[in-house]
């Protein structure tokens, strides 16, 4: 189980990921490799003009830009946005983790900003307002951030109908001799939410059995 994974609560589970656009990482891939091919290109001529002791030190000196393309490269790929059927989480770092999360029922709004070049290449910056101490959540140059801002508004409303859909279940389960329409609806209502992710499998299959005892 990787640390994303060991973050998720009880019957929480990851609908939709994403990292910040390429467009971040390669600019400074693109600095280091012309860095490396610049000590190379001076190794070389030192290395003709017979100066071979300050060639090799040069030589040496390659091994900080392929450390730092490691270092940019990892950072970005560990740097998450994920958005679960509970929650929004930003996680980041490589060995020491830094999360902050955001419970979907604590989102007021989002706002999504894409410069024209933004709209071309499929990335923006994605603000989500919360009622929570945090305020306001940034994620900035975020790719897909049309599919993520719908994903997380999907969810929080899913969130919404399974509170509407708990009060109806608590009613009908309290009934001594419930309707026998409502079950089957209420059961219609339970396998839509778990089609769209709001609830697992396994809710899905114990919410069912406790309806279906009550026919």
């Amino acid at each position: 189980m990787g640390y994303l994974e060991g973050l998720m609560g009880q019957r929480e589970e990851i609908v939709f990921k994403a990292r910040q656009h390429c467009l971040v990482i390669v600019p400074k891939m693109v600095l280091w490799i012309a860095v490396s091919l610049v000590i190379l290109l001076v190794t070389f001529l030192l290395a003709v003009t017979l100066l071979d002791g300050l060639a090799l030190v040069l030589l040496l000196a390659l091994v900080f830009p392929f450390w730092r393309i490691m270092v940019d490269f990892l950072n970005w790929w560990n740097e998450q946005y994920v958005i679960t059927n509970r929650r929004v989480v930003q996680l980041e770092g490589i060995i020491n983790k830094h999360s902050i999360d955001s419970s979907l029922e604590k989102v007021n709004d989002v706002v999504l900003e894409q410069s024209a070049m933004g709209r071309v290449l499929n990335y923006g910056d994605v603000k989500i307002l919360t009622a929570s101490e945090i305020g306001v959540n940034l994620f900035r140059h975020i790719a897909r951030p049309v599919r993520f801002k719908t994903e997380m508004l999907n969810q929080k409303e899913g969130l919404s109908q399974l509170d509407i859909f708990e009060g109806k279940a608590t009613r009908v389960l309290s009934e001594e001799a419930p309707s026998a329409a409502d079950i089957p609806e209420l059961i219609a209502e339970l396998d839509e939410l778990r089609k769209r992710g709001i609830i697992t499998d396994e809710e899905f299959q114990e919410k069912k059995r406790a309806l279906l005892e009550k026919l």
